[in-house]
């Protein structure tokens, strides 16, 4: 299921933590609440690494990986590559890169299979995060924005992107990425969605802000629980059709 958390007094979850099937990584310094966010949900299935990149607490935004790897950017120290490479399990595979687009999470979407993105990235790049990670490269924009690290969100089930997605682009990035997909938003009405959340096959984290309704969209979209494609329409429409009944029910 989708739960909330908050880093401090930020909801953009998805900054300060990565959360692949193998292994998620939260960035030091915050109150313990967080962590026991993530720990409680994760701590007895994956291991929950306090870390940071460079200095930095924004690690979801400095990094991408998948359950195969982990692409760190080259201003990481030797110290905390050290200290990940430890914490991390045998068979995911480790990488410093350099890039120019350094904020690999801001120009880097993926799951365990297809990664898209920033169409500046550079070809060497592009072949290290096809080896280290596994996954097949596709360079795109979400709804005409190049940081499609920032704009949508996947997982092996699903993937939710920037609110003002053409259907025709849902379409074309479902077919690239052979998962379906939905344009919605976190903490409430924000369209930055993959820097708003965490996901992966079984487990999502957002903002305090999330709405209800979004949590409903992302549960529905990503698989979660006993959320189906279509139970977000379903329940949104019983509930309209119920409140109708007493509107009638009240002026008849």
């Amino acid at each position: 299921m989708a739960v909330r958390a908050q880093f401090e007094n930020s909801n953009e979850v998805g900054v300060f933590a990565v959360l692949t099937n193998a292994y998620c990584l939260v960035g030091i310094g915050a109150a313990q609440n967080f962590y026991s966010v993530f720990e409680g949900e994760l701590a007895d299935v994956i291991p929950v690494v306090h870390a940071s990149i460079a200095g930095c607490r924004i690690i979801g935004r400095l990094c991408v990986g998948n359950r195969n790897g982990l692409l760190l950017p080259s201003t990481t120290t030797d110290q905390e590559l050290q200290h990940i490479r430890n914490s991390l399990p045998d068979a995911v595979k480790l990488q410093r890169v350099e890039e120019r687009l350094s904020a690999l999470g801001n120009v880097i979407a993926c799951n365990d299979y297809v990664a898209l993105t920033h169409p500046d990235l550079d070809r060497e790049t592009e072949e290290i995060l096809a080896d280290v990670l596994k996954v097949e490269v596709f360079r795109q924009t979400v709804a005409k924005n190049v940081l499609v690290g920032s704009y949508c969100a996947l997982s092996n089930q699903g993937g939710l992107v920037h609110p003002r997605t053409s259907v025709e682009d849902q379409d074309e990035l479902s077919s690239l990425l052979q998962v379906p997909l939905m344009a919605g938003t976190v903490n409430r009405g924000s369209d930055l969605v993959g820097a708003g959340m965490v996901v992966n096959d079984w487990s999502a984290f957002c903002g305090l802000d999330t709405t209800s309704t979004e949590l409903s969209v992302i549960e529905s979209v990503f698989k979660l629980g006993d959320a189906q494609p279509s139970a977000v329409a379903t329940t949104m429409r019983a509930s309209l059709v119920e409140r109708y009944k007493c509107f009638l029910a009240y002026f008849c």
